[in-house]
């Protein structure tokens, strides 16, 4: 399987501080690659170094099978897109002409702007002016422009933090069906929800550090005690133990017709990475 990014052994230090220490990872072409960790954990800085804005203090990381530090050459550029706390658009401009600014930039048709528009719901908001949108609006602008080039990467730092659930769900759909065209999707996020709904693999990343990196149901079987939660008619809920005492005790309440619902104890994402680390993701 092609990989877009290979990253070994990287460090990032400023001054004395450990940003990053000895990260090891592999992002696969047309994967979503989650890298959780709360703020502080280094999730911004690896962008950073990932689309050349920063340089690794040691270690490797290639992009495209090349180093990071030459991704400024603009064949390069134009292979991926980036969305970051900074990425600006112009306030003075309405969204479709800070659109159409970069498909002259990028050598874009005019037409993919009603495409990418649609896929962040707004396609009816085009007109108004960047300066009078809400946060979450703006952020959906900027996520259009990610879009608009068909970039064969994809850099999203915290892509839904401002946004109501309707519209994460339809963000996520557009996601979705970029990875299906090919395109490569590297996600920073707190959020575990999105993490598990979006993510083929995820890295927990905590005090500069890869803490754990797997699939999410491979993490969850992993960390499962195998129990299960089950509720009663009479409204008693039971926790039964994984293994043939809890079958047979399933089974009799079962056959007795008492049961009305039964969930696996797996836990969250974030059950995980509170286990892991003694910490929420926040």
């Amino acid at each position: 399987m092609e990989q877009i990014i290979k990253v070994k052994s990287l460090a990032k230090f400023f001054g004395n501080y450990p940003a990053l220490e000895d990260v090891h990872f592999e992002v696969n072409k047309g994967e979503t690659f989650g890298f959780l960790g709360p703020s502080g954990s280094g999730k911004t800085t690896t962008i950073k170094i990932l689309t050349g804005q920063l340089l690794a203090t040691s270690g490797d990381a290639f992009v495209f099978n090349q180093p990071t530090a030459s991704l400024n050459k603009a064949k390069y550029r134009r292979k991926f897109g980036v969305l970051t706390d900074n990425s600006g658009l112009y306030d003075r401009l309405t969204i479709y002409d800070n659109l159409k600014l970069f498909c002259d930039l990028y050598d874009v048709p005019a037409k993919r702007i009603n495409n990418v528009l649609e896929m962040v719901n707004l396609e009816n908001e085009q007109k108004k002016m960047v300066s009078k949108l809400s946060k979450g609006m703006k952020q959906r602008a900027q996520l259009a422009r990610a879009f608009l080039h068909e970039p064969e990467l994809l850099f999203l730092d915290e892509p839904t933090s401002a946004l109501d659930p309707a519209n994460s769900k339809h963000i996520y759909d557009g996601l979705r069906e970029l990875t299906k065209g090919g395109t490569t999707i590297f996600l920073t996020t707190h959020d575990m929800h999105e993490a598990e709904t979006l993510c083929d693999r995820v890295a927990f990343l905590h005090k500069g550090k890869i803490q754990l990196l797997d699939e999410p149901k491979k993490l969850r079987r992993q960390f499962s005690d195998s129990s299960l939660q089950v509720l009663l008619k009479d409204g008693r809920e039971l926790l039964l133990p994984g293994g043939p005492n809890g079958a047979k005790a399933l089974y009799e309440h079962m056959q007795a017709d008492k049961v009305v619902s039964i969930h696996s104890n797996e836990p969250t994402l974030g059950d995980i990475f509170v286990g892991i680390t003694g910490r929420e993701l926040v």
